[in-house]
């Protein structure tokens, strides 16, 4: 009989504002656009283009943070709050159609030009105030839900997945067997060990030990499986992974000082050249979802999967 892959849900992490800082949750509602609240906003120049890490590192200090309701119950009302150091904390308002405090705005997510609402001149101020002016004015602005932005059916083999304000696909899945094996090269080299926020996956498996005692997840297994099955409460959900992640200098990017080396990047130059990707460096693989949109992704959930080589 063929051994199939069998993990465990790890960890389960969300980006409420694309390239600011992750909230870790332990349960999580899977909608067709990744999981709920994921990529929801977006920092963007006044010409609406993207702002992201790469151009401002101190977007990395910038903390979402949801006090009004549980972590493991995230509703489509609550409350986000955005704090970051030194600074008041700024409420966002989610708009579900335009209304007269919105502003319908186009926006520009690497290649695709999107509509979205400007959460207003207070939450602008907000980020001059703490990121500096070196990029002019910046607006916040949230994803209209009512487009449909589509990853690559080059990747998705014409399955429609839909996207926010993602990179260009709904999940990205990692593991810790892959992060440990990234540790021990940095070790190696006398180097500090760095965690998974560096590469902001929203799945994180890891071994499976009571249940398959002789097998555990090695490095980068995530990009040798087919389908992803995850045993719910309310039944299975099952995640296709479709594409390897290209990595960019963000991983070189501590998410607790937002000063960059290149020793993470550098180190991962020497052993995940990626041929799938013309060679880019890849860390984690893009995921769409086939099934289960509505249930709930929760830490310690069985995952199995099939081989794919």
């Amino acid at each position: 009989m063929t051994k199939t892959f069998a993990a465990q849900v790890e960890a389960l992490w969300i980006y409420p504002i694309k390239s600011c800082a992750g909230v870790s949750v332990q349960a999580a509602q899977l909608t067709e656009t990744g999981l709920a609240w994921d990529r929801n906003w977006m920092v963007v120049n006044t010409k609406g283009m993207m702002v992201t890490q790469r151009d401002l590192p101190r977007m990395a200090l910038i903390q979402p943070v949801l006090p009004a309701a549980s972590l493991d119950t995230l509703g489509h009302n609550s409350a986000w709050l955005l704090r970051a150091p030194g600074m008041a904390d700024l409420g966002l308002t989610r708009f579900t159609q335009p209304v007269p405090e919105s502003e319908p705005v186009s926006v520009q997510v690497w290649q695709d030009t999107v509509p979205a609402f400007d959460q207003g001149q207070a939450a602008g101020d907000w980020l001059i105030t703490f990121l500096g002016s070196s990029m002019g004015p910046l607006r916040l602005v949230q994803f209209d839900t009512r487009h449909r932005r589509l990853s690559s059916k080059k990747w998705t083999h014409d399955v429609p997945a839909v996207n926010q304000f993602s990179d260009g696909f709904p999940i990205l899945v990692a593991s810790t067997a892959s992060l440990n094996e990234l540790n021990t090269r940095l070790a190696k080299q006398g180097q500090p060990t760095v965690d998974m926020r560096r590469f902001r996956p929203n799945v994180v498996l890891g071994d499976l030990l009571s249940v398959h005692p002789m097998q555990a997840v090695s490095a980068h297994d995530e990009d040798r499986v087919a389908t992803l099955t995850f045993a719910t409460e309310a039944g299975d959900v099952q995640l296709q992974p479709v594409k390897p992640c290209p990595r960019c200098p963000i991983p070189n990017i501590d998410p607790d000082t937002a000063q960059s080396t290149l020793t993470v990047g550098d180190t991962l130059q020497t052993y995940r050249q990626d041929a799938r990707v013309d060679g880019a460096v890849t860390f984690g693989m893009n995921a769409i979802p086939l099934r289960g949109v509505g249930r709930v992704l929760q830490v310690g959930q069985a995952v199995q999967a099939d081989w794919q080589f």
